[in-house]
């Protein structure tokens, strides 16, 4: 169903959910104390480790992975790392990814799988929306998982909220009615072989979420994100193919996308 730009306004104020973007730009769905349980550390801890884990991620990344060993990499090495260098980021960016739960409260419904879930921002808050069903968060880091399950049930969500490893699991339901995959395109060995898997899973009226950052920075900072002209090239080939942009009104760089 096509909305007008007015109808899409209409929902945003309609569709604060339970965990609304106020509360997120507060607190980050209280994400530093609940990290701080997880990692069972105190909150001065916290905030000591929090400004190095960008350049401690980086770090560890030792350039010039094959497909296999990007996965391992993230399932494998990264370990906590990544969850302190995402709630560091949420938490800096907050205005970002607040525009993207935003833009979240305008499309998601139904089934909604979140690729790459990470610390559960988006998985959190779309599982408080009242026209969500349920939320799949796929992430290849097992901590990852474990940590968005424990905030689930911690913000009482657990119900509508479940984790597993890849799109293979044999729990996830077959179409999705919302694809979010938010800041993860630019991490994967083939971006545009992702994009074919999300429209076959995708049910009919389905919309997709899409960000992407396929850049590895001016000094190198980011040396995971992929910046092959020919691998970028052919996700852009294929995103013009497989589907067709949707106008949101909201001034940010994720884009919203249903079936071609």
């Amino acid at each position: 169903m096509v909305v007008s730009p007015g109808q899409q306004m209409d929902r945003l104020e309609g569709a604060a959910g339970l965990l609304s973007v106020e509360r997120f730009l507060r607190d980050g769905f209280d994400l530093r104390r609940q990290l701080a349980d997880h990692l069972g550390i105190g909150l001065q801890e916290l905030e000591r480790r929090l400004p190095h884990s960008t350049a401690e991620l980086a770090a560890l990344h030792p350039g010039g992975l094959s497909a296999e060993q990007t996965g391992r990499f993230y399932e494998e090495t990264v370990g906590t790392t990544h969850l302190l260098e995402l709630a560091a980021w949420h938490l800096d960016s907050a205005d970002y990814i607040a525009d993207t739960l935003r833009l979240q409260q305008l499309f998601a419904r139904g089934e909604v799988l979140d690729f790459g879930g990470g610390i559960g921002t988006h998985a959190l808050a779309a599982a408080g929306l009242e026209a969500v069903e349920r939320v799949w968060v796929v992430d290849l880091n097992p901590h990852n998982r474990h940590f968005v399950t424990a905030r689930a049930e911690r913000l009482g969500l657990a119900a509508k909220l479940q984790c597993v490893r890849d799109l293979d699991d044999p729990a996830l339901t077959e179409r999705f009615d919302t694809v979010i995959c938010l800041d993860v395109l630019e991490h994967l060995s083939d971006p545009a072989a992702q994009l074919e898997q999300f429209a076959a899973r995708m049910t009919p009226e389905a919309t997709a979420l899409f960000n992407w950052y396929f850049f590895k920075g001016h000094n190198g900072e980011y040396p995971f994100h992929v910046d092959d002209p020919v691998l970028v090239e052919r996700f852009f080939r294929t995103l013009q193919h497989r589907f067709l942009e949707v106008f949101h009104p909201l001034l940010i760089t994720t884009r919203a996308y249903r079936l071609a």
